[in-house]
């Protein structure tokens, strides 16, 4: 439990959201005073601590902090998994662009005039376009997950 402690006075990065902070050092808070409190259920359960409604008080009680660690944990990996998608539908978008424009490169070079023809060639240009158009939007649509 002390490793928990130490993620409560640790520093969080610059920039960080300040509820996925307060759900983040609710997470160690709470998994820490599970661990705390499953070692006394332990010492019940062994025999040296005598208490036994005491001890199963804090076995519920832990098992509650563990589920709310549960929760807090959840709900900040959503949400890191929710940027790192976006940022995976940002990089996908330009690399998918990328591989538009060796198509327009290829077309205006004549590399391969019969499968690349001047059709195919504005056709790319027009959809990267439209990709760089939309790559420039401060406030981009948001994209749904599949």
């Amino acid at each position: 439990f002390v490793n928990d402690l130490h993620g409560l006075i640790n520093h969080v990065p610059k920039g960080t959201p300040l509820p996925l902070v307060l759900l983040g050092k609710s997470k160690n808070a709470l998994l820490s005073t599970f661990l705390f409190l499953d070692q006394i259920v332990w010492l019940g359960r062994s025999g040296i601590y005598k208490n036994k409604e005491r001890a199963e008080l804090l076995g519920r009680i832990s098992l509650f902090c563990w589920m709310g660690s549960s929760v807090c944990t959840t709900l900040v990996e959503d949400e890191e998994y929710r940027a790192k998608l976006k940022k995976s539908n940002e990089r996908s978008l330009a690399l998918i662009k990328s591989a538009m424009d060796i198509v327009v490169a290829a077309g205006l070079l004549q590399l391969s005039p019969e499968k690349i023809t001047p059709r195919v060639t504005g056709a790319f240009g027009f959809i990267t376009s439209i990709i760089s158009c939309y790559q420039l939007l401060p406030t981009r649509p948001k994209i749904k997950a599949p």
